[in-house]
């Protein structure tokens, strides 16, 4: 058994177009994280779906900050109900990797600059609280960004406190984390319905989270910035009189389209 291979994270992301953090995940561009977080969740669903990826988004979360965008490379972590032998090797595995620590802490301790932890604790709550506010305080400071657990928080008084930084969950206990084994680290994890994978970028936004495959990343900005600037070009054009609202508000034609590309060129971008 291995915990977070980086060889098996590569042989699980071949489409990685971007170089890679130590553990093996894709470190998509600190420039595209932040243009993300301008990014709707339909926007990016919209450019997912075209590509295939038809089980991405997931919501109905309890979401500590709705009013905040969250947006990480993603590193997953699968737990199950406790069962003595296998626990028995999952320990036996860390003792090997020199690992230390709770079986959480071991996920916490391979986080680094812009990442969210994306934990599967089958959606348990009581005793099923993967964080309080210290281990939230060590992610912060590691320079994560969140989490999204499908099972419970604690403390989240002091955590709801901490600047830039988010949780998603199932919702809050103030019991401890117990009886459960983590199985799997940077592997394939289900959150609900969607699938996230070790270096996703997940966006997190009031309606829910969505996990992007690093090779849509880009495209998924790109597509999500032309909107934008097709809505400024529209709105000027309607404000100067030049179109009408039945023909900005359709499809364009190849002239208004034309006009557009001329716009861009002029404001350089």
């Amino acid at each position: 058994m291995r915990l977070g291979s980086p060889e098996d994270v590569i042989a699980l992301t071949p489409q990685n177009p971007y170089d890679r953090t130590e553990d093996g995940r894709p470190r998509v561009l600190d420039d595209i994280l932040k243009r993300m977080e301008l990014v709707t969740l339909e926007e990016a669903w919209g450019v997912l779906r075209r590509n295939g990826y038809h089980w991405q988004f997931e919501g109905d979360w309890v979401n500590m900050h709705p009013d905040r965008a969250m947006v990480g490379r993603v590193i997953t972590a699968v737990f199950t109900p406790i069962r003595p032998d296998l626990n028995d090797v999952v320990n036996t595995t860390g003792e090997a990797e020199d690992r230390h620590g709770s079986q959480n802490n071991w996920v916490i301790h391979t986080v680094g600059e812009g990442d969210v932890i994306v934990a599967d604790l089958f959606g348990k709550l009581r005793d099923g609280t993967f964080v309080g506010d210290n281990l939230s305080n060590a992610i912060q400071g590691a320079g994560g960004r969140g989490l999204v657990v499908n099972g419970g928080v604690r403390d989240t008084a002091r955590i709801y406190e901490l600047d830039d930084f988010n949780v998603y969950c199932r919702g809050y206990d103030p019991t401890a984390i117990r009886d459960m084994t983590l199985i799997s680290l940077n592997g394939p994890a289900r959150m609900g319905q969607a699938t996230a994978m070790p270096g996703d970028i997940v966006l997190g936004a009031r309606g829910g989270i969505i996990f992007i495959p690093p090779h849509l990343a880009e495209e998924v900005v790109v597509s999500s910035e032309n909107v934008r600037l097709r809505d400024v070009f529209g709105h000027q054009r309607l404000r100067e009189g030049k179109y009408s609202s039945g023909e900005i508000d359709t499809q364009w034609s190849p002239q208004i389209e034309e006009d557009f590309e001329n716009w861009k060129r002029k404001r350089g971008e």
